[in-house]
């Protein structure tokens, strides 16, 4: 019998929008088919390089909404979160806090072209407690 999926999460890093939404459209479709939930999520850095960020939750936040006001998920019932921290660690975190089914990710970071899979999604394969599907740029 197979798994139901009701809950899947997909970390988007918004620093790479205009590259890499492969995952986050993967995300949405699965969700689609599935009747399931979908949390977007972005991780925000525990201290802001840009010294123009006061909040940082209040700006990835807002950075996220028009995220997804650009990539409408239509007819999924889409929630979003800021995380700060470590980008792997709070990927993991997140979905076991959420109790997610399923996590939707990318593979690498766009501008790592070697790399077969990169840190952050090795990582999260290795460590979450809920299946993780990798989509390759």
């Amino acid at each position: 019998m197979p798994r139901e999926t009701k809950l899947i999460l997909c970390p988007v890093n918004l620093r790479h929008a205009q590259v890499e939404y492969n995952a986050y459209t993967e995300a949405v479709e699965m969700a689609r088919r599935r009747g399931a939930r979908l949390i977007v999520a972005t991780v925000a850095p525990e201290i802001e390089r840009n010294l123009n960020i006061y909040d940082s939750d209040k700006y990835w936040g807002d950075e996220l909404k028009k995220f997804l006001a650009t990539h409408p998920a239509d007819g999924v019932e889409v929630s979003t979160m800021v995380r700060k921290g470590a980008v792997h660690r709070q990927i993991v975190k997140l979905a076991d806090d959420q109790k997610v089914d399923l996590i939707v990710m990318e593979a690498a970071n766009p501008k790592v072209q070697d790399y077969l899979l990169g840190t952050t999604a090795s990582h999260v394969v290795t460590h979450a407690e809920c299946s993780v599907y990798v989509v390759r740029g």
